[in-house]
C-alpha cells in the first residue's frame, strides 16, 4: 500500500500543466527559478511552490549556487512515461476518429 501511495505523490505532482511543462523544460537542462519564472510568466512564490511539490515528489533536484537555485531532473526517465500517456491519447483520438 505504501508503495501505491508514492506511485500517488508522483502522479499527482505530474497532474498540473505548470508542473509537467517545468518537468520537460527541464529534460533539456537545469534552469534557475529566475529564468522559469520570466517564462512561465508566473510570480516567483507560484513557482517556487510548483518546484517545491516536485522536489517533495524526487522529480527534480536543486543546487544553490550563491543567490541562485538551479533545477534539474532527477530521474529523466519520468519523461518515458509522459511519451506513454502521449500514445494513450493518440489512440484515444484515433478511435473517437473512427467513431465519426
Amino acid at each position: 500500500m505504501r508503495l501505491l501511495e508514492a506511485k500517488t505523490q508522483v502522479l499527482k505532482a505530474l497532474a498540473h500543466p505548470t508542473r509537467l511543462w517545468v518537468t520537460e523544460k527541464l529534460a533539456h537542462g537545469e534552469c534557475c527559478v529566475n529564468d522559469l519564472v520570466e517564462v512561465i510568466g508566473a510570480d516567483f512564490s507560484t513557482v517556487s511552490k510548483h518546484l517545491s511539490v516536485l522536489k517533495e515528489a524526487g522529480i527534480v533536484a536543486d543546487d544553490k549556487r550563491g543567490k541562485q537555485v538551479y533545477y534539474s531532473l532527477k530521474v529523466p526517465c519520468v519523461l518515458g512515461f509522459m511519451n506513454c500517456v502521449e500514445e494513450v491519447i493518440k489512440n484515444r483520438i484515433q478511435e473517437q476518429a473512427g467513431l465519426l
